[in-house]
Formats: C-alpha cells, structure tokens, sequence
C-alpha cells in the first residue's frame, strides 16, 4: 500500500449518472494504479438538495459495478462540529468576515455583467451565474445591517497549480472570484469550506474529479493553506455531455440513473468516455448470460486490465 489516497464523493441528489460514472471510475482507477487506497464520502452538507435514500443506493451501484471502496464511508450531515471549528480557526487569524449582501445586490454591483476571469486552462472558475464578489463588506457591515453569511478574505496573489489532465493552472482568486462564501446565508456549510476540510481529514493526496470542477481548485488551494494543510494533487477527467442538449450529464438537467442490467457495458462506455480503447475480454456474451459469479469475474478482469493500461498511461515509471 502506498501514501496515495484518493476518494469519490457524490452528492446524493439522486443515483449515479453515465457521467459520475465516468469521474467514479477515473478516481478508482488512479488510486488502484498508485496501488493506493480510496475513500468514498457522501457529500450531503447541502440538505436541501438530498434525496432520502440516495447515499445508500449509490453505494449500491458502485458495489454493482465492482468499484469497492476502503475504510468506512464518510457523511458530511455528520460533521457540523468539524466545520465550526475550521470557521473559528479563521476567524481567530482574521480571514473571516460577516457579509450582509444578498446576490441581487452582488449581481448589480457587477453591473450585471460577468467579470473577466483571471485563469488559463478551462474557461470558468466557477458556476456559469457565479460573479465575483465586489467586497462590500469587507471593511465591516454596512449601517442597519446584520451578516447574513460568513467569508473568506481571500489574500493577493495568483495561485498556480498543475492539473494532472488539463495541464499548468493558473488563478488570480482575489480577482476572479473575491472572498468567497465558507457558511452560506441559510446557515448551511459552503461545499467549499466542507470539501477542504474533509480532504485533510481523511488524507486524501490525489483528487480525481470531472472537469466542472476545475474552476474551484484554485480557492480550495488557497483556503487549505490558510487552515495549515498541504493541498492534493489534482486531476480533473472530460465530462459526458447530453448529446441532445450539448449540456453536461447532471442530476440538476435530469440525466437518467444508470442501467445497471450489463455493468460490463456501463463500465466500457464511461472506460472510452475517458479517451481509451475498448477492452475485449473473451467469453463475455456467454458470462453475460451466466450466473451473478460469472459476471464479478468479468468485472473484475475488466478492472484489472483498465487499471493496468491506466497506470501505463498516467502513473511514471520508478
């Protein structure tokens, strides 16, 4: 076992997709390569948003397919004390702060408009609708006004990084994305403040993850710093796109749950969604129709070979 530890973490909006299939197996792939180990944490600090039921069928989805998981598995509704804590550790080095403003009178102090982004590599640091925020109440609230969420002040300076898929990053966070949010006006904890926290927590060293979320590598960075942690090494994989709607597959754009009838043929169709070429395995029609035993050992062959040309691809050499 190496010091690699990598991890998958759906939200459970809902079931796996084609498209979190395609992030779950780049995740796994690279940390069985690295001959590590690799975690799966429920995302579910956003309650609004989960489905009653979702984490465990998840879990059974990827036990269907063959992805095992190690270590117990981590639920962030679990961890509010966690996060408290890292809000009072910014807190008491001054980079946090009470914000009043509510995100029509962030959108208006934007002009309306959206800011030019200060990164290379992808295209968006953010969500599409997301602005920069102009620093309002930096400086202290406003008269009458009482924080409805808390922020980060985020420091000067471009955070660089290299991703292991796009290439060199680079981002001016202060700039393209202001202080950004850590307890959100509802009181919920912002996926940005968890995910850094968890991270630490649990060892991760490598994140494997869809390219959507490339544009929050560079804050995360910056904000695992100011809470004294070394920040993973980052990888983010091409995502599925409807082929409709030239969209990306989402629980938000109601992408169907995976058919899990053949698993061989999901496991294959999100294998060369990643730029590889089809696995032969002999014998798969007829194991296929066999017994539930037959087709774990088809899985597992296929895994074995996909993590053996994963490695050729993406793990140097000793």
């Amino acid at each position: 076992m190496s010091s690699y530890t990598g991890r998958f973490a759906p939200s459970p909006s809902g079931p796996l997709h084609a498209g979190s299939l395609v992030a779950a197996l780049a995740s796994y792939l690279d940390a069985r390569a690295h001959h590590g180990r690799w975690l799966l944490r429920i995302e579910d600090v956003d309650t609004p948003r989960t489905v009653a039921g979702a984490d465990r069928f998840i879990m059974q989805q990827l036990s269907c397919l063959g992805l095992h998981w190690d270590g117990e598995v981590m639920w962030q509704s679990q961890r509010h004390a966690v996060y408290q804590a890292a809000l009072e550790q910014l807190q008491g080095a001054g980079y946090l702060y009470g914000c009043a403003c509510t995100r029509r009178e962030i959108a208006l102090a934007n002009a309306g408009g959206r800011a030019t982004r200060a990164v290379t590599g992808l295209d968006t640091p953010g969500s599409d609708d997301e602005r920069p925020y102009p620093g309002t109440c930096r400086e202290g609230l406003p008269g009458g006004r009482s924080a409805r969420a808390w922020r980060l002040r985020v420091p000067a300076g471009i955070e660089r990084f290299d991703d292991r898929w796009a290439g060199p990053q680079q981002q001016d966070v202060a700039l393209a994305v202001g202080d950004f949010v850590l307890r959100r006006a509802d009181g919920l904890w912002a996926y940005q403040l968890a995910v850094v926290v968890d991270d630490a927590a649990q060892g991760v060293t490598d994140i494997v993850r869809g390219a959507d979320l490339l544009g929050s590598t560079a804050r995360q960075r910056v904000l695992a710093r100011l809470l004294g942690q070394t920040p993973p090494r980052v990888m983010h994989v091409p995502l599925v796109l409807d082929r409709r709607t030239g969209l990306k597959l989402s629980k938000q754009n109601h992408a169907p749950a995976l058919d899990l009838h053949d698993p061989i043929a999901a496991l294959s169709d999100a294998w060369q969604a990643l730029g590889f070429d089809p696995i032969a395995l002999p014998g798969t029609p007829a194991l296929r129709a066999g017994a539930s035993t037959a087709m774990q050992t088809l899985i597992r062959a296929f895994l074995a070979e996909a993590t053996a040309r994963w490695a050729a691809r993406f793990v140097p050499a000793r």
